[in-house]
């Protein structure tokens, strides 16, 4: 296992800062690796952080992490957590572990985020704290 954690984001958080701030909040993704890496840099950790509108390509990242022997994938689905039966086979079909992440509660919004594809196959799930779900899910890495 190396020190290497992805983090995978899916569709739309591209456009975070802009994007229903008064639910996912004021920070970009840039600002939200940034933040990430400089937390990796003290748990002794690297990251490769991603952003993808296309389901496929996240598909393609976790098949890559396991490939790569990374140490766990920070996954923030967005939307596909919903709907991707693809994405949690992905999951299921690799050792390298998971974590689900959203900057929002699903749970506390439409009864559609209620289903969670991902959390079903993930490790585990962090969620509602906004980018610290992010920091959240990176300690919880670098302890495996």
């Amino acid at each position: 296992m190396t020190d290497l954690v992805y983090v995978l984001n899916g569709p739309n958080l591209n456009l975070l800062g802009v994007r229903e701030p008064d639910i996912y909040g004021h920070d970009t993704l840039d600002d939200i690796a940034g933040a990430l890496e400089d937390r990796a840099r003290e748990l002794g950790l690297t990251i490769d952080m991603r952003q993808s509108n296309h389901e496929g390509h996240l598909v393609d990242w976790l098949h890559e992490a396991q490939a790569h022997d990374a140490r766990a994938v920070l996954l923030n689905a967005a939307a596909f957590t919903h709907t991707s039966v693809a994405i949690h086979d992905a999951i299921k079909a690799i050792r390298t572990p998971v974590i689900e992440v959203h900057l929002s509660n699903p749970h506390t919004r439409e009864a559609f985020r209620h289903v969670s594809f991902v959390g079903r196959a993930a490790k585990g799930s962090i969620a509602g704290f906004g980018a610290l779900s992010y920091q959240l899910a990176l300690e919880a890495a670098a302890r495996f």
